[in-house]
């Protein structure tokens, strides 16, 4: 049977069905204006012919209000703008929807990447064995985030869900139904969300999506690659930040990370009680029947009172399900043993913790506690640490951290909140392993981590606090900045070379988890060089731990965009070499893209195989991705440049005013989409190093100019084709997957670019020539590009993933334009000197924040 091509299924099965039921959407009347959805067509085409001839935003909501509104007053003209936005955010809901339901038509389930294609390419190559030798040590581990960019309630999650399942169905009542619901349900959240809000609104995706792909995916590699019915490696494994992450997050206490691993273990505990209903149904036999009962009413219990004294360990149900499986393979003829199997394996996946509960602090916080601490150890007159333990260099502290043998008992004599805190959370990390397992939150990361004496730091307090015996817990340092990425394989070093340092990792099977971060890295050192600078700490941090015996497992602060890490994700991890250590996959997941690529049993499924395949595929290519010395010298050439030419850009006079005036950033905190504060200082005043990478980055995105994903690329191609060696550069980019991955994601970064919304600002006398300045470099970039793929227009290699693009670009285009036209109101406004508290001026920022909502839900992968 022959397969339409990609981008015809999905000009098929996504754009004609989204037609079809968008002209059904648009009849529906929303709230007091009446004719809505017969003006935003109307709105919409005058936009594009606007932009088309050049017209600024103000110039476009002008002419339609004129041309088809205008006996409108000005109240009912902001009453409009807002019912437009209101439709255009369900339509990208609806677009949404759509895409999800055709995912497993677009999307070849059966192709390269997935484990059923791996299977049979093995299998008729003869590396079958080599494949299972493989995933016996393999695995990936996406670890959810509480980074605020999803901007859907989870009632909205709730019913993209149940319109998802409607389009599947072609159920139009239904379909009719929650587009009238959709339409009555609030977008906009009125209080910022708790971190536990937050934890919740993440479990649900462990319920409703990983629970079933996790174990679909476990139960085909043990029954069709393995087919021998014993427990193996896990191989995916997931991890969660809400409730742990205290970087940054005031909000986030001791009591709210015992409290979400508490939700957890008893989310997970519902699910096998849910299984085993099912099974009682089933189960109906003799010696099996009375024993299923059992289980499920100990589960029943167990799951509403983790206190029970019904309770029984993850090991003993197990066991329990075991012996069961046994009696009916032996004595009722191996009826309903794929379920049994399905949930025995669950079990292994999840045990009774369903997610890793990390811990994240940043190391400045730290150094302040654990003054704190240590003065008040030297004060208490029997301690390890000297009385002139500050005064000492920062080897001799090293020395003496590692083998401080103090113990504070009281938590309470600490006055201090932020060190009272801090103290207990470590003491909270231990009463989880008690009751969800090791497992349950074994992993404690510190941000900003710059030195070994960052690591000894907490590798001494966690020792000090609560696991003096044994230490239960994986250090991890997190690498941000281009010079901390350059000094991580010192900092390693001198870790490896501490001998009770070493003695933990000896007990933690040889491992070292470092974290290196996307966000921060191209914030601070643009595009190219974040993404270089992380390969090349990889490959030296791979080289230092493997010369002392140690398997680094490097964890990936990957976002959504290809600005932080994301785009096509899966093209990295095939394409690092046998020079980076590949044992895990391990990445962040976060807000849209949370929803995008796991959103479904689907989609979940797929990039959750396309990751394991990633990670096999570049075992076997490993030689085919190393990288030769004539082309690190152009790839390091190339990063130099443009890094140089980024900061250059980022010390521009115009650069922080710009951000502060003319983009949405400082929109980003009125939006209640998270409950971190939107940046970290302080001060009234903006400051680079306060600014969080997720309003930095979608700042640009909204501005449709996307910075942080080309800026001071076309610049580093310029100096290859001025000195006349373009062919280095070309020999780079067909000998690179890395190289080449780079740049098609940095291309999905120019499709996402509209320079005519902000065109307008480049005739501004104050702003105008920094526009400019962006505008010029977007151009050189695409051109090169084109040049050096050969295509003729962006993303060609990639239609179907274009189309969409293009469709949700074209659906926001109305709203982008409402959002400049309210920006330059307010701009207008403050250059009047009217007050802050201006009617008028409230009401427009008021759309410029409502507007932030359907801009980022359609882009899926912008913040």
């Amino acid at each position: 049977m022959s397969v339409e091509p990609k981008l015809t299924r999905f000009n098929q099965s996504v754009l004609s069905k989204y037609q079809i039921y968008n002209s059904i959407f648009m009849t529906l009347p929303f709230d007091a204006v009446t004719k809505t959805g017969v003006l935003l067509p109307l709105f919409h085409e005058t936009c594009e012919k606007g932009f088309r001839n050049g017209d600024d935003p103000t110039k476009i909501v002008e002419t339609f209000f004129q041309k088809y509104q205008g006996r409108r007053n000005k109240e009912s003209q902001i009453n409009l703008l807002f019912r437009f936005i209101q439709y255009i955010e369900r339509q990208v809901v609806l677009f949404d929807a759509i895409e999800d339901a055709a995912f497993s038509t677009v999307n070849n389930m059966e192709g390269v990447g997935t484990l059923r294609n791996l299977k049979g390419s093995a299998r008729s190559e003869g590396k079958l064995d080599e494949l299972k030798e493989f995933l016996e040590e393999f695995k990936v581990r996406i670890v959810l985030t509480a980074h605020p960019t999803q901007f859907y309630p989870g009632s909205v999650l709730g019913i993209i869900t149940n319109l998802t399942d409607a389009i599947k169905r072609n159920d139009l009542t239904d379909i009719n139904n929650l587009f009238g619901q959709l339409g009555k349900t609030p977008f906009f959240k009125h209080k910022k969300p708790t971190p536990y809000q937050e934890a919740k609104s993440l479990i649900w995706y462990l319920e409703n999506v990983f629970y079933e792909t996790f174990g679909n995916i476990y139960n085909y590699i043990q029954t069709n690659i393995y087919d021998d019915g014993k427990k193996h490696n896990d191989i995916i494994n997931i991890g969660f930040w809400p409730g742990g992450d205290r970087d940054g997050n005031p909000f986030v206490k001791p009591e709210t990370t015992l409290k979400v691993a508490k939700k957890l273990k008893k989310a997970i505990l519902k699910k096998y009680y849910q299984d085993l209903r099912d099974l009682r149904k089933k189960l109906t036999f003799r010696g099996v029947e009375e024993r299923i009962i059992r289980l499920e009413t100990i589960m029943y219990d167990y799951s509403i009172n983790l206190k029970t004294k019904k309770a029984i360990s993850a090991k003993e149900l197990r066991t329990e399900l075991l012996e069961i499986r046994n009696i009916i393979v032996n004595q009722h003829q191996s009826l309903y043993v794929n379920e049994i199997n399905n949930l025995i394996n669950r079990i292994h996946l999840f045990d009774y913790r369903f997610a890793t509960l990390d811990i994240r602090q940043d190391s400045r916080i730290h150094h302040a506690v654990f003054t704190t601490v240590i003065d008040h150890l030297i004060a208490s007159g029997n301690s390890s640490f000297p009385n002139n333990y500050h005064d000492l260099s920062e080897s001799e502290q090293i020395e003496i951290l590692s083998k401080a043998d103090d113990s504070i008992e009281d938590l309470e004599i600490f006055e201090d909140e932020m060190v009272r805190n801090t103290l207990k959370t470590i003491s909270v990390i231990k009463d989880i392993q008690k009751s969800n397992g090791e497992r349950g939150a074994n992993r404690y990361i510190i941000s900003n981590n710059q030195t070994a004496l960052n690591v000894m730091q907490l590798f001494s307090m966690l020792k000090i606090v609560a696991f003096k015996d044994e230490l239960t817990v994986d250090v991890a340092p997190l690498f941000e900045t281009i010079p901390d990425l350059e000094n991580a394989p010192g900092v390693m070093e001198q870790l490896y070379q501490n001998p009770e340092y070493m003695a933990h990792l000896r007990a933690r099977g040889n491992k070292q988890h470092i974290m290196l971060g996307f966000s921060d890295g191209t914030k601070d050192g643009g595009y190219l060089m974040a993404n270089w600078g992380i390969y090349k700490a990889k490959e030296l941090l791979t080289e230092m731990s493997r010369k002392y015996d140690i398997t680094a497992i490097f964890f990936d602060g990957r976002g959504g965009p290809p600005a932080r890490g994301g785009g096509k994700t899966h093209n990295f991890y095939s394409s690092l070499g046998p020079t980076i250590e590949d044992k895990e996959v391990q990445i962040t997941i976060q807000g849209q893209t949370v929803s995008s690529n796991f959103g479904t049993n689907d989609s979940s499924q797929y990039n959750l195989e396309q990751l394991i395949s990633s990670g096999i595929k570049n075992r076997i290519d490993g030689e085919k991705n190393r990288l030769s010395d004539e082309d690190r010298v152009v790839m390091t050439d190339l990063a130099e440049t443009s890094y140089q030419t980024y900061k250059d850009f980022k010390s521009h006079e115009m650069f922080i005013p710009y951000l502060e005036r003319m983009s949405t950033l400082k929109y980003y905190a009125k939006t209640n989409i998270g409950s971190r504060p939107s940046k970290r200082g302080k001060s009234d005043k903006l400051v680079f190093s306060d600014l969080r990478a997720i309003p930095f980055v979608g700042s640009w995105s909204q501005l449709k100019q996307n910075v942080p994903g080309f800026y001071g690329v076309g610049t580093a191609l310029k100096q290859y084709e001025d000195r006349g060696e373009w062919s280095k550069v070309e020999h780079l980019y067909h000998n690179s997957k890395f190289f080449k991955t780079l740049l098609e994601n940095s291309m999905m970064s120019l499709t996402k670019s509209f320079f005519d919304l902000t065109k307008y600002m480049s005739n501004d006398p104050e702003f105008g020539g920094f526009w400019t300045i962006i505008f010029e470099e977007y151009k050189v970039t695409k051109r090169l590009l084109l040049k050096l793929t050969g295509y003729s227009e962006l993303m060609e290699n990639e239609p179907s993933g274009k189309a969409s693009i293009q469709v949700r670009e074209s659906i926001v285009l109305p709203l982008l334009t409402i959002q400049q036209y309210a920006l330059k109101k307010v701009q207008e406004l403050e250059k009047a000197g009217v007050a802050a508290d201006d009617p008028e001026k409230l009401i427009f920022e008021k759309i410029v924040t409502r507007s932030l909502f359907g801009n980022i839900n359609a882009s899926r992968n912008s913040a």
